[in-house]
């Protein structure tokens, strides 16, 4: 991490006693958003303006003009750590390159924030874990943005799953596909640490399995560098081990036209979720979250059964505000629910095998303490 934190934090007013400082009901949490690049700006920013109980305060970041374009009234410090520790902050939200997360995470923790952290949560198991400790010591929120939980492609598969429509499931496969075949300059695809698409995609299409059907036994995965000049995995394919069942997990920057978002098979049929969820689309073409449209999704669910007959579902409308509506409602309620937390860690956990996987080229089973096992 940079240095210069106590003078950096004292810039912005650090205060002692806003350690363990609790919400006083009707208060609106301030917050103090570290990061506006792709996600920061294209994600974090809009969602957090779209809650009413945030109050987006301050922002760090090294391009200050643009942060003040779009946000005129929220003040700017080009020092992560101010962010952090800054007694004008309740709640941290981290949204820089992968290797900083953990860092900064802490330092928040250490200064008595709560704190959401932009996916992957770290860059390994280990981290991970002593950041889930260091929230539940301090009686802190810690959450990982898992925004995808709120898409409409996986609601409307879930809810499917859910009422049976397809019986017990027994294949169930899940893509993130695009087609990118230029090689960009940025630090996702760099060679850096935590860089490439499993660091990048893997944690979304992860938490997505893992609240569907738990941790898995053992994990499988192959990455692969595809696209000529690629200096990181561009390629993914990570198949999780259920008793019964099995999970296929891909990502490519190489297929134009796309595949399936969701195919899934059961024992009294199947079921196919071809497009993708629209919010990041609008967010990209400025449509603010809650506007008329917002997360509707045209595309509905094709379920075939046993006979070879065709029904058609619509989808649900997805809307990842319900990510910060949940953040505020638990910072609210007094003790914080650590449960997130660990479902973070978890992820983590399956992120790692599959490494390890890709690494060894070895089915990788997984390893959890014993407050991380599912309940």
């Amino acid at each position: 991490m940079p240095g210069g934190q106590k003078s950096g934090a004292a810039g912005l007013g650090v205060a002692p006693e806003s350690r363990g400082r609790g919400m006083q009901a009707g208060q609106r949490i301030r917050v103090g958003l570290i990061g506006y690049g792709y996600s920061g700006r294209t994600f974090h920013a809009p969602l957090i303006g779209a809650v009413a109980e945030l109050d987006l305060r301050l922002v760090g970041s090294s391009a200050p003009a643009r942060v003040r374009a779009d946000l005129p009234d929220v003040r700017v410090s080009a020092d992560p750590v101010a962010v952090a520790t800054a007694e004008a902050v309740d709640l941290v939200v981290i949204a820089t390159p992968n290797d900083t997360h953990a860092p900064l995470a802490r330092a928040a923790l250490a200064a008595g924030k709560h704190v959401v952290v932009d996916k992957p949560f770290t860059l390994d198991l280990a981290e991970a874990r002593g950041l889930a400790a260091a929230a539940r010591r301090g009686g802190r929120l810690l959450r990982v943005f898992h925004n995808r939980r709120w898409d409409s492609d996986y609601l409307s598969v879930r809810q499917a799953v859910a009422e049976g429509r397809i019986g017990r499931v027994r294949h169930f496969e899940s893509h993130f596909d695009r087609f990118r075949p230029e090689v960009r300059d940025r630090w996702r695809e760099g060679p850096g640490p935590g860089s490439g698409i499993w660091y990048d995609l893997g944690p979304h299409l992860v938490d997505q399995a893992l609240q569907l059907f738990r941790l898995p036994d053992r994990v499988s995965a192959h990455l692969a560098r595809l696209r000529p000049g690629a200096q990181a995995d561009d390629w993914a394919h990570a198949v999780l081990d259920y008793p019964g069942l099995r999970v296929v997990l891909h990502a490519s920057m190489l297929a134009a036209g796309g595949s399936p978002r969701f195919l899934v098979h059961g024992e009294a049929g199947s079921l196919i979720k071809h497009r993708p969820d629209i919010q990041e689309q609008q967010l990209l073409a400025g449509v603010k979250p809650g506007a008329a449209g917002w997360g509707a999704d045209p595309d509905g669910l094709e379920i075939h059964n046993a006979t070879g007959r065709v029904a058609r579902a619509p989808a649900l409308a997805g809307d990842q505000r319900a990510f910060y509506r949940a953040v505020a409602g638990a910072i609210a309620r007094t003790p914080v629910d650590q449960t997130e937390a660990l479902e973070a860690v978890r992820v983590m956990a399956c992120l790692e095998a599959a490494l390890r996987s890709a690494r060894t080229g070895t089915s990788v089973g997984l390893t959890r303490a014993p407050d991380e096992r599912d309940p």
